[in-house]
């Protein structure tokens, strides 16, 4: 009599969701260097044949947690960001001399801390993709020792999910190329299963242009990878953007990347999440634009009254708290913060962008803290044994900022465009 086979084992029926959750584990560590948790064999076959579940739309009030932080923009630069995630203690400090790798970065070291990151991952550097890799596995981590990782949309993701790449810079573009590939790779070993696997593998790069004029020829191919990962359901943005929330409260504190008017709130906080999930998830009209309220000067992930310099109309941002019960303080990015994370308006109005990045002020680390349910709020700054890498830049940035003013320096895509076109975004056909 044969021996019944292991469970450990997967069976022939269950090799065509081995196959992919091996495609998948594949194409993540070579884009990132970071495995994420998978499936057993059992349940991967299981989600086979059974429809995948309803997404979830996200999450927008939470209550306060034993300890809150709050991190500003990162716009693409990975080494930085894990400076800002180790001051606050989010990860573990390096081991050694050099750079850790991908995986020990992605280890939650602070229990149940929950910590918000207040949009613009993307743009103006060249690790993009890895910082949502890390944040997403960060966020798993987190989640399985009790504390919580919550990203929050800017509008640069807005940005790019509607096709305005203009602040994708060259090192941006040749990330997303490789990652077309290695997508392209882990397709080709899907359908070495066929008919077998069911949902067939989506080619997202149908329909998207090949060529993009006015642009250099060179980074045709990133932005196409870009343009593909990235529209509203493609397989970067489903992944990794449509369940972040574009508002959300946690306790007394509501977090916004740009801020929050009366319109806003009177539509509903909720509604403007759900609807802006459903936009990245390609689940409106064909080429449908981004809502309304995510477009726009006065838009919540456009604002710059309560975050740009020290005359904000103070009596207006506490009737916009007003609305929203138990909120006491609204806790922006968006808007550089030259002198560091700062508060106006009797601390209702907290600005935590320190223009981290490289590619957007070389800014000094710097984190927000609130504990006690909020009656504790303090700035964490970087040690001055550490402070001097950033400080002794002040003047090459300062010279920088003389060259952009005469034109001489080009950001974002100006370095990718031929000289006298105009900018726009661009469409994929559904």
């Amino acid at each position: 009599m044969a021996a019944a086979p292991s469970p450990s084992v997967p069976a022939c029926g269950d090799l065509p969701a081995a196959v992919s959750a091996f495609a998948d584990a594949f194409v993540d560590f070579a884009v990132s260097g970071i495995f994420f948790p998978t499936p057993s064999s059992s349940s991967a076959a299981a989600a086979t044949s059974s429809p995948p579940p309803a997404p979830t739309a996200p999450t927008t009030f939470l209550p306060s947690p034993p300890r809150l932080v709050a991190i500003g923009d990162l716009h693409g630069d990975l080494p930085k960001s894990l400076s800002a995630l180790r001051l606050a203690g989010l990860v573990p400090a390096p081991s050694g001399p050099g750079p850790d790798s991908p995986a020990a970065s992605a280890s939650w070291a602070a229990g149940p801390t929950l910590a918000v990151q207040l949009g613009d991952i993307l743009d103006r550097g060249g690790d993009e993709l890895r910082l949502l890799y890390l944040l997403r596995r960060l966020a798993l981590s987190a989640e399985a020792r009790g504390g919580a990782l919550l990203p929050i949309l800017g509008n640069h993701e807005v940005m790019n999910v509607s096709g305005d790449f203009r602040f994708a810079t060259p090192q941006g573009l040749q990330e997303f190329s490789a990652w077309a590939g290695w997508y392209r790779a882990g397709l080709a070993i899907k359908r070495r299963c066929g008919e077998h696997l069911d949902p067939q593998p989506r080619n997202p790069f149908l329909g998207v242009p090949k060529s993009f004029p006015g642009v250099k020829p060179e980074f045709w191919d990133g932005m196409r990878s870009r343009l593909a990962a990235l529209r509203p359901d493609g397989p970067i943005a489903r992944r990794f953007l449509a369940d972040l929330p574009t508002v959300l409260v946690v306790g007394d504190s509501v977090f916004v990347h740009g801020g929050l008017l009366e319109a806003n709130v009177e539509y509903g906080l909720e509604r403007i999440n759900a609807e802006v999930s459903e936009w990245i998830r390609g689940e409106g009209s064909e080429n449908a634009r981004a809502p309304e309220y995510v477009r726009g000067r006065d838009a919540v992930v456009w604002l710059r009254r309560f975050s740009d310099g020290f005359d904000c109309d103070c009596q207006r941002l506490e009737e916009v708290l007003g609305m929203i019960p138990g909120v006491k303080r609204m806790v922006m990015g968006h808007t550089i913060q030259t002198v560091g994370i700062n508060a106006v308006c009797g601390a209702q109005a907290v600005r935590v962008d320190v223009g981290l990045s490289k590619g957007c002020g070389n800014g000094l680390p710097e984190v927000l803290e609130i504990n006690g349910g909020g009656s504790e709020v303090r700035v964490i700054t970087t040690p001055p044994s550490e402070a001097w890498m950033y400080r002794k830049q002040e003047a090459e940035k300062a010279a920088v900022e003389v060259k952009e003013k005469r034109g001489e320096v080009k950001d974002g895509l100006a370095l990718l465009v031929r000289e006298s076109h105009g900018l726009k975004e661009v469409e994929a056909k559904a």
